[in-house]
This record gives C-alpha cells, structure tokens and sequence, in this order.
C-alpha cells in the first residue's frame, strides 16, 4: 500500500503532467488524492517542495527505464545506444511506462515554466538531462569513442531533439529519425 506521501507525489506529478505546474492547485492535487491537507503540509512545506518531490519521483521512473530498455536490448555498447532510441519511440506511442500514459517530457515541461536557470525546478530538470548525458557517455566511453563526451553531447542532442519534435509536433517516427542520424555518428566515431 503507498504511503500518504506516494500517493501526493504520484497525483501531483500526473496533474503536473496533463495542467502544467502553475496551473496545478494544491487543491485540485488533494482532491484527487484524497489526502487531507495537513497531511500534505506534514509532507511538503509547499507547492513548490511537492513540484521537487514530482520531478525527482519523474527522474527515477524515467531514467530507471530508460537504461533498462538499453540493457535489455544488448550487452553491447554501440547497440545500447541505438536501443535509446527504440525506447523513445515505445514512449511517444504511450507504450512505456506501464500506463502512465506521461507522452511528454516532465523536464522539458518544468525548464520551461520555470525559466530562470535558478530556480529550484529548473535546476532538477537540468540535473536529469546530465545524468542521462553521463550515462550515455559512460556507453560512448565503454564502445570505444576517441572522443566521449563529445559523442555524448551529439547523441543527447538528437535524443532531446526527437522528444521535441515528437511532443510539439505529434511526430512519434522522430526517434526513428535520430536512430538514423545516431548510426551515422557512431559509425563514424566508433572503432569499426
């Protein structure tokens, strides 16, 4: 059974997700929770600590599947990292994710709203994009890339660029695309 706590954090993410962050009331949140409000102050001291709380559960489901779909499709380096982009697509078709139904991208959606590069929201969301940045350039590191980090770099960019195009334009086949262009990256920056 979640705790009081799971269930706040779980709601307010998937309100977040479907009525931005602003326009997300603490009301509406316990509303749907059924969580009374003093327990939710017992929790969370504010709005904005909940929003924290959503973005860091978010981090952990996302990247935990992510680099589980990765390692399940290879061992091999190289192929983990053309897998991220079959994941990708698995998501944009609401495939992922167990039902979460989370089509879009919680960071994205957060850096946005929350737009100065300080800001407590922003700085959770930009803390993701590098973890799953170091992760792919751990595996450019392990295939075998002169230059790692910059392979990382390039290959975080389609990545981001598919989630983009996919979420603003409603153009799933986005991954497909980046797969395309990522193969001829790493054939080039790959030993063969």
């Amino acid at each position: 059974m979640k705790s009081k706590r799971d269930v706040l954090v779980d709601t307010a993410l998937r309100l977040f997700y479907t009525q931005g962050f602003n326009a997300t009331g603490i009301d509406k949140i316990l509303a749907e929770s059924g969580v009374a409000k003093m327990t939710m102050y017992k929790h969370f001291k504010s709005k904005d600590e909940l929003i924290l709380a959503a973005l860091t559960r978010r981090d952990e489901q996302f990247r935990e599947w992510l680099t589980s779909e990765m390692q399940k499709a290879s061992a091999n380096p190289r192929e983990q990292l053309l897998a991220m982009f079959d994941a990708l697509e698995e998501w944009f078709h609401g495939r992922a994710f167990k039902g979460m139904g989370f089509s879009r991208c919680a960071f994205i959606n957060a850096s946005s709203e929350f737009a100065k590069l300080d800001h407590p929201a922003h700085q959770v969301a930009a803390e993701h994009k590098v973890c799953v940045l170091e992760h792919i350039a751990d595996l450019c590191d392990k295939a075998g890339a002169a230059e790692p980090r910059k392979l990382a770099e390039q290959l975080a960019l389609l990545k981001e660029g598919a989630i983009v195009t996919a979420q603003v334009r409603g153009m799933p086949e986005s991954a497909q695309i980046a797969k395309t262009m990522a193969t001829t990256l790493l054939d080039a920056a790959l030993p063969a």
